[in-house]
């Protein structure tokens, strides 16, 4: 970059931001880098003011934060890249994972059953037509939550993909391991990354907590017990939400065991909620409706979802709320995870039990967890609306979270 740009560059700066040293860099990575401070409390404006001025000469400004400074780079204006997928391979996905889930929800008539145990496959496509209940309550979670996320990003102007759905049959018992979009743009400011990380699981939570008030009006109460042939049951494991949704429909806590076993009622249910032992057979429990276990799962992908680290929506919210100090979130829940794993077994003197269901998911926060995405404009805060809700979907999250996914017995 000529001298004379230079200069000129300098007067765009010097007209938002208040320079006290200047700094040419390797045109590789930032052309310049000036300290100082910003002389204007609205920054919003003041990086529209400048990333205007210094569009022409194919430069963006990133507002950054360094050792307690305030710090303005022109950088090289990222390239965006192109879609690699057609629209036809988002409708593709979505046919195919409507039919997986639809699979999933089948209700096979008893009597259709074969008298020697067996389970024909082809009742499954048979009598696919029944999975539609379950089909459209999951299915309309997953498709709110993504379009939330879509939606934001398309108000922002910050380039996005159509959701992309992924089948999973005979897989995942959801018949359906999620969905997600990729942004191929970089937010603007924190609050525009946070209003498109809170977007999906606030538009998820408006379709999942009525599915599940719906699916629990449904059910029926009923013994929990053996299943014939030696076959393997489960009970799907509790929040303190989903606690109080079946205390609410219901009017006791569920599963209500025979006896407590000795213990007080409280501390019984604080092993129970925490290990998902022992198993509360021949007690009462809720004999899920399909459409109850839909808006379960539901609240589940929402608590995975706004687990407060990385790239998940809960770590944007996170990094929204406390900034760098967010990184410390990371080595606090793959702390918390690996003690949920052997929690189990400590809780029921049993060392040879264990909670497999967050292995998969400590392998995905060590993936995902400790990198972020980080704005354009990184000296903006949230605004006090903002951070209120921040707060309110940090405690949705506690509120969601099921320390025990799923218990087989």
């Amino acid at each position: 970059m000529s001298f004379p740009e230079l200069e000129v560059l300098n007067h765009y700066v010097s007209r938002v931001f208040r320079v006290e040293d200047v700094t040419a860099g390797d045109p590789r990575q930032w052309i310049v880098r000036y300290r100082g401070y910003l002389l204007n409390e609205d920054t919003i404006a003041s990086y529209d003011q400048l990333a205007e001025a210094v569009k022409p000469y194919g430069l963006t400004p990133l507002f950054r934060k360094e050792g307690g400074a305030q710090v303005v780079y022109l950088v090289p204006t990222p390239v965006i890249p192109k879609p690699t997928a057609r629209t036809y391979v988002n409708v593709i996905l979505f046919v195919l994972t409507v039919f997986s889930v639809m699979l999933m929800g089948v209700d096979i008539p008893p009597e259709s059953m074969p008298a020697d145990g067996s389970f024909p496959l082809t009742l499954l496509f048979k009598y696919i037509f029944s999975g539609w209940p379950f089909a459209l309550s999951m299915m309309g979670i997953l498709f709110a939550h993504e379009m939330g996320h879509y939606v934001a990003c398309r108000i922002y102007k910050v380039p996005a993909t159509l959701p992309f759905f992924i089948p999973a049959p005979l897989i995942s018992p959801l018949g359906t391991l999620g969905a997600f979009i990729a942004m191929r743009g970089i937010p603007k400011n924190k609050r525009i990354l946070f209003d498109v990380g809170v977007a999906g699981p606030i538009a998820g939570l408006v379709i999942a907590v009525p599915v599940l008030f719906l699916g629990l009006w449904l059910s029926p109460l009923g013994p929990i017990e053996p299943l014939p042939g030696g076959s393997s049951g489960f009970l799907e494991g509790n929040s303190l939400f989903y606690l109080f949704a079946k205390f609410v429909v219901f009017g006791k806590l569920l599963p209500e065991p025979v006896d407590f076993g000795g213990l007080s009622p409280t501390i019984y249910w604080i092993r129970y909620f925490l290990s998902g032992q022992p198993i509360p057979l021949h007690g009462l429990d809720v004999q899920l409706d399909s459409v109850a276990l839909a808006g379960w799962a539901g609240l589940l992908v929402t608590a995975l979802n706004l687990m407060p680290v990385g790239t998940l929506d809960g770590g944007h919210v996170a990094y929204g709320l406390f900034g760098e100090k967010a990184r410390r979130i990371f080595p606090i829940a793959m702390g918390i995870l690996v003690v949920l794993i052997f929690l189990p077994g400590l809780l029921t003197f049993s060392f040879g039990s264990f909670n497999f269901s967050w292995l998969l998911w400590a392998f995905i926060l060590f993936w995902l967890g400790n990198v972020r995405t980080q704005p354009l404009d990184d000296i903006t805060e949230l605004d006090p609306t903002r951070r209120m809700i921040g707060y309110f979907m940090l405690v949705v999250f506690i509120l969601l979270f099921t320390p025990i996914p799923m218990v087989a017995y």
